[in-house]
């Protein structure tokens, strides 16, 4: 397993993004106060804090960096959803289980969002309450705010 960290912004709530990899592509991304790991890079880690820093200097706005998130087959298939949200746009959890083929998945795909190893890539913080509200961000509430204004 590889570790990098990524300083945030200024104004960003948390200070570091620590990133993991391992040979097949990024393993994880959370937003963290310090870093508890020592760095050892992969070409996937350097290439993922190479985009994430395009991405906070509103030069990306598509990852390409490879990914590989551990989860239940229905977690994974609710991921690769979430990665076709474009950037500055937001979806509700129906309409993200409208998608994935029944409104009955709502709460499904809102356990599913809550356990994405890969925020910000794998944007469910583009994710929102049936009535537009912010809902549900296991970064913090204040993560996907900001995240939000960034890409209006």
């Amino acid at each position: 397993m590889y570790h990098q960290y990524l300083a945030t912004p200024d104004k960003f709530p948390k200070p570091w993004i620590h990133i993991t990899a391992d040979d097949d592509g990024i393993t994880s991304l959370y937003f963290v106060d310090e870093k508890t790991e020592k760095e050892t890079k992969n070409e996937h880690s350097k290439l993922c804090v190479k985009e994430l820093k395009e991405y906070f200097n509103h030069k990306r706005t598509v990852f390409t960096v490879a990914l590989n998130p551990q989860g239940t087959e229905f977690q994974k298939k609710v991921w690769k959803h979430l990665c076709g949200i474009p950037y500055g746009e937001r979806w509700s959890y129906k309409d993200l289980a409208l998608k994935l083929g029944s409104v009955n998945y709502c709460r499904a795909v809102g356990m599913a969002n809550s356990r994405n190893p890969i925020s910000l890539i794998v944007p469910c913080h583009r994710v929102l309450g049936h009535d537009g509200k912010l809902v549900g961000y296991t970064g913090g509430l204040d993560i996907k705010d900001w995240l939000l204004l960034h890409e209006k």
